[in-house]
């Protein structure tokens, strides 16, 4: 069973993206981390991958996905983890952070999404 985090996604995303992913995952177990005591607790629990969105909200303070991503890769080196984007210039600077190729939320019913998803799972 897959373990997949959302981290900063919205009321409104949050369940979009999780339909999306139980259904292209069926054994996938999603959950959220809407700020930094629950993903400090999903990441210490164990995480196939974190799936950030760009700008967080909530209990982040209205940080960057990015940013945390940098910051989470240098702690935790092998943590697979993506951006949630539709913009190349975010897909970019998260890659370059140490993120997987991520998707937008505009493609959340394309194919792309599922091998995304599968190779980062693989």
């Amino acid at each position: 069973m897959a373990r997949i985090a959302l981290v900063g996604h919205c009321g409104v995303d949050g369940p979009r993206l999780e339909a999306t992913i139980s259904r292209i995952c069926d054994d996938a177990d999603v959950t959220t981390a809407n700020d930094p005591d629950a993903l400090a607790e999903v990441v210490q629990d164990g995480v196939d991958l974190l799936l950030f969105n760009r700008e967080l909200g909530y209990g982040f303070d209205d940080g960057l996905g990015v940013d945390l991503i940098a910051d989470l890769r240098r702690e935790h080196p092998d943590l697979k983890m993506m951006l949630i984007s539709d913009r190349p210039d975010a897909q970019r600077a998260a890659e370059a952070a140490g993120a997987l190729p991520g998707f937008g939320k505009a493609e959340l019913t394309t194919s792309k999404v599922a091998q995304v998803l599968k190779n980062a799972l693989a």
